[in-house]
């Protein structure tokens, strides 16, 4: 039984504690506010704003001290990996801002209300360009809001497609009819339901590209990340478009829009598919969920919180992925034939069969780039 003593020692040994996780936090404001000048000091110098060799060094480093004493070496590197992280989109973002490339420039994003069309206005604010969003659910009292995208001119410098795969392919079609003089891209996460608009964009001489952000809206360090570019027919307006992502650290990739699809089929299609596949069976296997919880292991924790991110999405878009593919039926018949295959090695007993299944996904997975430590 405790003693009033007791709950003393206990209150005051909280008290020390909360002073030294506000040191703790001072001290990393500190080291923000150094990491905010080394960036400086970077981009006068005109160096790239990620060292991986310095990186290295930083983690190994406390790593040794976490050792010395007497702390896990893991809880060192995982702080300093946030750490390093939060540094990069500071000096990341600094950058975009201060090279300013859309300085007195403006910007129309016609589904700027979505979660990757705000995405895109804010980028583009941060760069210096003059953003107006369209969108039906954009509120009119907000300034440089028009609720339809027709209803104002079409002549800003840049004009950012963002809404809905169905309702873009659309938009690029009207848009072709109006020709404006500006830089136009979709956002699109496939292609094939655009083609069309984009072909007639072309054919009437607009400066269009289409571009595919492979991060979602929660995104604020594009380092390690991926955007795609995909040339319809002017080299100009594709080499404008990877311009806005010069300040950043993520990585450029172009391809034709056939090639994009087929390779999306399987990098979103396919994990889609899988993670839905394994929430749908959890959810009718009438498995208890706190009882799950309590036997669960490493793997299945992991999966779980992917399932979790997915079953967040937005279904219709992950519909659109799925549906408007030319090329997502490969991808969804490659995964039906592996469960196929499992399920009949497991069947049959037949271990070999089994082993070749995982012998072969482990060449296949140490033959992959790993990815950025950071």
């Amino acid at each position: 039984m405790s003693t009033d003593k007791d709950r003393a020692d206990l209150v005051e040994l909280r008290r020390r504690l909360t002073e030294i996780d506000d040191r703790l936090l001072e001290l990393v404001a500190e080291r923000q506010h150094l990491v905010e000048a080394i960036g400086r000091h970077k981009q006068g110098k005109g160096q790239p704003t990620r060292d991986f060799a310095r990186e290295k060094d930083v983690i190994h480093g406390a790593v040794a001290k976490a050792r010395e004493l007497g702390l896990p070496g893991d809880l060192a590197e995982v702080m300093m990996r946030l750490l390093i992280r939060s540094s990069l989109t500071t000096q990341e973002q600094d950058r975009v801002v201060s090279e300013g490339r859309g300085s007195g420039r403006r910007a129309l994003v016609i589904g700027g209300a979505g979660r990757m069309g705000r995405w895109f206005a804010d980028f583009l604010a941060t760069q210096g360009y003059g953003v107006e969003i369209a969108d039906p659910a954009a509120d009119p009292a907000e300034p440089a809001v028009r609720q339809e995208w027709k209803e104002g001119p079409l002549d800003q410098d840049l004009i950012v497609v963002a809404a809905p795969l169905t309702m873009s392919g659309a938009i690029l079609e009207a848009l072709a009819e109006l020709r404006p003089p500006g830089l136009i891209f979709d956002v699109g996460s496939l292609k094939s339901p655009l083609r069309r608009g984009l072909a007639a964009l072309a054919a009437a001489g607009c400066r269009v590209t289409s571009v595919h952000p492979m991060f979602g809206p929660d995104t604020r360090l594009l380092s390690g990340r991926h955007v795609i570019f995909t040339d319809v027919g002017d080299a100009g307006a594709t080499r404008e478009a990877r311009e806005l992502f010069d300040s950043t650290m993520a990585e450029q990739v172009e391809m034709s829009l056939d090639q994009h699809d087929r390779l999306i089929a399987f990098v979103l299609g396919l994990s889609h598919a899988l993670n839905i596949a394994f929430f749908t069976a959890l959810a009718e296997s009438g498995a208890d969920v706190p009882l799950l919880a309590q036997l669960s292991s490493t793997t299945f924790d992991a999966q779980l919180e992917v399932c979790r991110r997915v079953a967040a999405e937005n279904p219709w878009l992950y519909f659109e992925i799925q549906s408007l593919n030319e090329h997502g039926r490969d991808a969804l018949d490659a995964l039906a034939r592996s469960v196929d295959r499992i399920r009949r090695s497991v069947a049959a007993d037949d271990a070999a069969a089994f082993v070749e299944l995982m012998d072969r996904g482990r060449e296949y997975l140490a033959s992959r780039r790993p990815p950025a430590d950071v």
